[in-house]
């Protein structure tokens, strides 16, 4: 992993932000280069505001001097990392922590630029365990239907052969 990639990455992600927007600030050490580098312009004089994907983000972004809000009906934009990308771009993300609230802001945004340096390149989706975050009142409906996709996905891959 190259921190000075993810450090440019960050930096042209914060560039897209604009005075008055709600940006949602994403979690890990990709996006945690875009909150310093947002903060820093915040120091400058931009106001924005922003929403929190975990509460270590949150933590982060108050100590830079970002203001926090709670989760808007919509953001304007939000700059989060990924945990796999492929050639034709598609990504996954969410394999940390805070999925659902990384999932809940990317869901509520207008816009979202997914950063991240090269050694998130795959040439297949699906090396990264991908967490499945539930309530507990929920647990078995949840496990029952993960049971039922992991089949019809086993499925799938038998008829095409792989």
């Amino acid at each position: 992993m190259n921190e000075s990639d993810k450090r440019l990455a960050a930096l042209a992600a914060v560039e897209e932000v604009r005075a008055g927007m709600s940006v949602g600030l994403g979690t890990g050490s990709t996006a945690a280069f875009a909150i310093e580098a947002l903060g820093e312009r915040v120091r400058g004089g931009l106001a924005v505001q922003a929403v929190a994907t975990s509460l270590a983000t949150e933590a982060h972004a108050r100590a830079v001097g970002i203001a926090l809000i709670d989760l808007p009906a919509r953001i304007d934009l939000t700059i989060d990392g990924a945990d796999e990308i492929d050639g034709a771009l598609r990504a996954i993300k969410g394999a940390g922590g805070a999925m659902l609230r990384e999932k809940v802001v990317a869901a509520a945004s207008a816009r979202m630029l997914v950063i991240a340096d090269g050694s998130k390149r795959v040439a297949a989706i699906g090396a990264a365990k991908i967490p499945v975050e539930t309530l507990p009142f929920a647990r078995n409906f949840v496990a029952a239907g993960a049971q039922s996709y992991r089949a019809a996905i086993a499925f799938a891959l038998r008829l095409s052969g792989v």
